[in-house]
């Protein structure tokens, strides 16, 4: 019988820490805080069929989306879990327009946490895997006093901590502080985090494409060419590639880190800066999966090198094995190439 370290999150995170004699322990506090949330989230998408939390509110946020009953609880939980703390600064959700600021009567830290409560949400209703993204930047305005907008437009390399959770057929918190990729499934007979994926590395390339072909006739050139490419017979280089594609990020790249390929979510005629969210999913997501030994690029750079200049602000994204996003950033260089000649 094979030994199994009963290693829980919690465990985990008191272990790495002991690791550096200067931490304060705060960060370990903070993620510890966003576990609790998570198991409260989890609890209630797993019984979203049977109360009266799944359908829309009547209202829309500020992106003009249909704002769902669990977009709504799973933001209201995360800010109750992580105003008090002490840890924090400042916050910014994907369903408030302005920044988040901690209540006068809580003490201030010098993190900044920013997340996506319910990513995919749209899926609620038919039962398909949804997940919620945050990412930690450390504070960079002056002073003990509240934090600021500029603390949270720091662009993604900034990032100290990024994560997400994944409520699926069991849940994950996959997490990284930067140095590894670390998976943790939630065991409810016993209502912990345990390690169930060490050091997570995305292959250096993968057989499987994510992307919403429905909106093939409005992409760049080079990325049509690069989907007939992935489409066409070689042996030799593993093609064709299998399509996937569910229509929830957070499902679609913890896909891909475990599996490799690449997920993609472009710019197109329609949309010139993309759909998804740089702050709130496009940069943890990246952090995550470079740390992993992937890539992440909005066609011509690096995403984490992005600096963001507004909260909301969306960015195409192309995620995944480095070989894969290497080979779609050519299509389109070679595409925009052939324009100018």
């Amino acid at each position: 019988m094979t030994k199994m370290r009963f290693m829980t999150l919690e465990r985990y995170i008191t272990e790495q820490e002991r690791k550096f004699p200067e931490a304060t322990g705060e960060l370990s506090r903070l993620l510890s805080d966003l576990a609790i949330a998570a198991k409260v989230i989890s609890r209630e998408v797993n019984k979203a069929g049977l109360v009266d939390i799944i359908g829309f509110t009547g209202e829309t946020n500020v992106h003009g989306e249909r704002v769902q009953k669990l977009d709504e609880y799973a933001h209201e939980m995360l800010f109750k879990a992580m105003d008090h703390g002490g840890h924090l600064c400042i916050m910014a959700s994907e369903e408030e327009e302005d920044i988040i600021h901690i209540p006068p009567q809580h003490n201030l830290g010098k993190y900044v946490l920013l997340f996506d409560p319910l990513d995919g949400s749209s899926n609620i209703d038919a039962n398909v895997s949804i997940g919620t993204i945050f990412s930690v930047y450390k504070r960079i305005s002056p002073g003990d006093g509240p934090g600021t907008i500029e603390d949270c437009l720091q662009p993604g390399y900034k990032q100290i901590i990024a994560g997400y959770v994944i409520y699926g057929s069991s849940t994950m918190f996959v997490y990284s502080a930067g140095t590894k990729v670390h998976g943790f499934t939630l065991d409810p007979s016993i209502g912990e985090f345990l390690l169930s994926h060490p050091d997570i590395k995305i292959p250096k390339k993968g057989k499987i494409y994510s992307i919403n072909e429905g909106n093939y006739k409005y992409w760049h050139p080079g990325l049509k060419k690069y989907i007939k490419y992935l489409q066409d017979i070689d042996p030799d280089t593993s093609r064709p590639y299998s399509s996937r594609y569910i229509g929830s990020m957070v499902a679609d790249v913890h896909r891909t880190l475990l599996y490799g390929g690449i997920f993609m979510y472009p710019a197109d005629v329609r949309n010139k800066k993309g759909k998804l969210r740089l702050m709130y999913e496009c940069n943890p997501m990246a952090f995550i999966v470079e740390t992993a030994g992937g890539k992440a690029s909005n066609g011509k750079m690096r995403i984490l090198e992005v600096q963001p200049e507004a909260l909301h602000e969306r960015c195409p994204i192309f995620i995944g094995s480095e070989d894969d996003v290497l080979m779609v950033e050519k299509f389109m260089a070679e595409a925009e190439k052939g324009k100018m000649m």
